[in-house]
């Protein structure tokens, strides 16, 4: 089972930041490169994001309402279910953080790359992370907006406020330029790509410096942690299941109840620690460990459901990247992007 470099990375700034972290005007220096930092990520991401060749997906417009129906409606009512769980397992801040999670949207790279090991739909698993992608954009924060305040996260119109900024226009940004930059971003991926990493590498540094130094993680036990854990697991499960199972009963072929399942049981973890930092600020710290816990568990897991898949005599009878119900296939030729 994989362990993903980067969560050693991010655990690796999370333990910097614990003994080193930002104070005084270090911590206002930290905190506009990270703000400015956010602002150029939604940017990248939208120069990336090719809206053309998620709108051709429309042709499969039931597998991709699908999946955005498991990632903003049926995740965010297990986040909700999971308030019952407060205060015996998890603590306010904890489960603020799982709800959190259940409100981001789903992956683009791992949901294409598990897909292909398992011989699904890719051209499928492409559109529905793209698509996913889009609309988290808008839709996570006014989910945000509704659910965490309803459950005493102190979400406050000037949190909006911030997203629009920080994040909206940015990425609105790079989609306008995209006709003018996108080749220069495509050559140019693999340096944008580790500036990317950097840049949440920043976020993160920024927002658990900040909780050390305000005391937040000494009101965390290991017990809680084990608890966050067990639930991250029973959701994944659930959601693995209702997402495979579902999409039988709704008698998609079994190239599409593969894309289906990697896409709509997995969370970015690119898009929400920048959207955190936004809008937890000082209590950024725990709002995003529950994701980056769920992100190496989803990774882990979905490595072997992909594996097992492949193996599947099931899988012979159609050809990789292809729907196996008639009438539902996508064209391809879709350019995998992040």
């Amino acid at each position: 089972m994989p362990i993903d470099p980067y969560i050693l990375l991010l655990l690796g700034t999370v333990g910097l930041a614990a003994l080193l972290p930002a104070r005084g005007t270090a911590a206002d220096i930290a905190s506009g490169a990270s703000t400015a930092a956010i602002a150029f990520l939604f940017f990248l991401y939208g120069a990336r994001l090719s809206t053309r060749e998620a709108m051709d997906g429309l042709k499969h417009w039931r597998l991709h309402v699908t999946v955005l129906a498991c990632t903003f409606a049926v995740f965010p009512v297990l986040g909700l279910a999971a308030r019952g769980l407060v205060p015996v397992l998890l603590t306010q801040q904890l489960y603020q953080g799982l709800l959190f999670l259940t409100l981001v949207p789903s992956t683009i790279q791992s949901s294409i790359a598990f897909t292909s090991i398992a011989r699904g739909n890719v051209p499928a698993a492409i559109c529905a992370g793209s698509f996913s992608s889009l609309v988290g954009i808008v839709l996570t924060p006014l989910l945000a907006a509704g659910l965490l305040s309803s459950s005493g996260g102190g979400f406050s119109a000037d949190s909006l406020v911030k997203i629009v900024l920080q994040l909206l226009v940015p990425f609105l940004a790079g989609q306008a330029l995209r006709p003018r930059i996108g080749d220069f971003v495509a050559r140019h991926k693999k340096v944008l790509g580790l500036v990317d990493r950097g840049s949440i590498l920043l976020v993160v540094y920024t927002a658990f410096g900040e909780g050390m130094v305000r005391g937040i993680w000494h009101r965390v036990s290991a017990a809680r942690l084990a608890g966050l854990l067990a639930v991250e697991a029973v959701l994944l499960a659930l959601m693995l299941a209702l997402t495979w199972y579902g999409a039988r009963a709704l008698r998609f072929g079994r190239e599409d109840r593969i894309a289906i399942q990697f896409a709509g049981s997995k969370k970015s973890l690119a898009s929400g620690l920048p959207m955190a930092s936004v809008l937890f600020g000082a209590h950024a710290s725990l709002a995003v460990l529950p994701l980056m816990l769920f992100h190496q568990m989803q990774l882990m897991v979905c490595a072997v459901i992909a594996r097992r898949r492949a193996r599947d005599p099931e899988t012979a009878t159609t050809p990789p990247g292809r729907s196996s119900s008639p009438g539902d296939s996508v064209t391809s030729g879709y350019v995998v992007q992040r």
